[in-house]
């Protein structure tokens, strides 16, 4: 295959896509609104099922993105340049994959051209997480997962 025949995420390093490709590579898995804890000795990220306020349960998806910055302190801003916390992302997630030098998955919706194959490979938070609404910020760490 001819290079200008490749998709943009084959071709291009994170720092070099647009905006529209940037964003085009999040499969919408919810995974970076979850809360999570980190080992500061040994860098080890643990996910809890605790997802962001503003992450739409329903639709796995952040309900402000756009101020979200401005709503939520903790909020993870993952940009083509300048994103040095890859580790605090999942091992499924495309930033990451790419970044490590990996290929998109099979279910990535980019590949399968199906928003719904993210949650049909059992990748997405979508019916497994809970709200910090509910959990009192002292109790996050019991709800540390091992998925």
């Amino acid at each position: 295959m001819r290079a200008e025949d490749k998709p943009f995420w084959e071709i291009k390093s994170l720092a070099e896509m647009s905006f529209d490709e940037w964003e085009a590579l999040c499969d919408r898995c919810g995974q970076c609104c979850l809360h999570k804890a980190e080992n500061e000795s040994t860098g080890d990220v643990f996910y809890t099922i605790i997802a962001c306020r503003l992450l739409d349960l329903e639709q796995c998806c952040c309900s402000d993105y756009e101020h979200r910055m401005e709503q939520v302190d903790e909020c993870l801003k993952i940009t083509p340049v300048g994103f040095k916390r890859m580790n605090l992302l999942p091992e499924s997630c495309a930033y990451r994959r790419l970044s490590e030098g990996k290929p998109l998955e099979w279910w990535h919706p980019l590949i399968s051209k199906d928003p719904e194959t993210v949650h049909q490979a059992d990748i997405s938070v979508l019916g497994k997480v809970i709200s910090e609404e509910n959990i009192h910020p002292d109790d996050f760490e019991t709800y540390i997962t091992d998925q």
